[in-house]
């Protein structure tokens, strides 16, 4: 049986072709609670992307569909949210919140998560 991870998806969005949108997608899917976050007003499939920070506490996983730069204003917001991990797509690699991560106890991953998602390792 699947371990439902409730999972964070940071940069969501209704474009189609986005990778956040992708990754939603398919953690629902998935059957995983998922909440979407981003600026852009919209949906992914069923899902409202949420434009207001969540105030939810028992996030698993936040994935990360933002660059380094996006990341700054949340570092602390993220931290709080005391996610058991965080997933770094490619392009979002940030060693400051890497590091921050581990010293909060926070498993940072630098990965994809579609291919976590669609390998079974996620």
């Amino acid at each position: 049986m699947l371990q439902n991870k409730k999972t964070l998806v940071i940069g969501a969005t209704p474009k189609t072709e986005r990778y956040g949108y992708m990754a939603t997608e398919m953690l629902h899917k998935k059957g995983h609670d998922v909440v979407p976050y981003g600026i852009k007003k919209g949906n992914i499939g069923s899902l409202n992307i949420r434009n207001q920070w969540p105030t939810d506490t028992d996030f698993h996983t936040i994935t990360l569909y933002i660059n380094k730069q996006l990341q700054t204003q949340y570092i602390d917001r993220i931290l709080a949210l005391k996610p058991h991990r965080i997933i770094f797509n490619p392009g979002t690699e940030n060693i400051e919140l890497f590091q921050l991560a581990e010293h909060k106890n926070i498993t940072p991953i630098n990965a994809c998560t579609l291919v976590l998602l669609q390998t079974n390792q996620f």
